[in-house]
């Protein structure tokens, strides 16, 4: 009998007072068809987890210091995309001056190009793409790795 635990990140969910507005942010940054597993939670399959959104009524159950919407000021979610700049230009070209950007695109000193800005709910989200050797083999010494262009 082995004696040891696999931990492995499956998902992260966000808490929404407004799901279709962030539904449709996390449509548009991810790329990806959103999935409805009831109608008020909502699970975006990317290649390394899930990111899910769920109204507060899926979490009404826990009594002590209720997950609230709005309320996350602690955590920042980063997301590896394979052209941070497309991708930014992408979501100012739907949301405008309605994006919440906290950094313009900025080479990192570990060698990442990263944007920081806020969905609509105010998380904290890093969209980042490896860029300089150093980048990218810090991100070859992680997982997920960067997965080949489909475009």
């Amino acid at each position: 009998m082995t004696n040891s635990t696999s931990v492995q990140l499956a998902s992260i969910r966000v808490i929404s007072d407004d799901l279709p507005a962030l539904v449709h942010f996390y449509e548009v940054l991810t790329g990806s068809t959103p999935q409805y597993l009831t109608e008020d939670f909502v699970e975006f399959v990317t290649p390394s987890a899930t990111f899910a959104l769920s109204a507060p009524e899926r979490v009404a159950f826990i009594t002590e210091n209720t997950p609230r919407a709005g309320a996350n000021n602690t955590a920042i979610v980063e997301f590896l995309v394979g052209d941070v700049e497309a991708l930014y230009s992408r979501l100012r070209s739907v949301f405008g001056d309605e994006l919440d950007v906290v950094q313009e695109p900025t080479t990192m000193p570990w060698g990442n190009r990263s944007v920081l800005i806020r969905d609509p709910e105010g998380s904290l989200i890093n969209l980042y793409t490896p860029v300089t050797p150093a980048g990218l083999k810090l991100q070859g010494n992680r997982t997920p790795k960067m997965l080949p262009d489909n475009d």
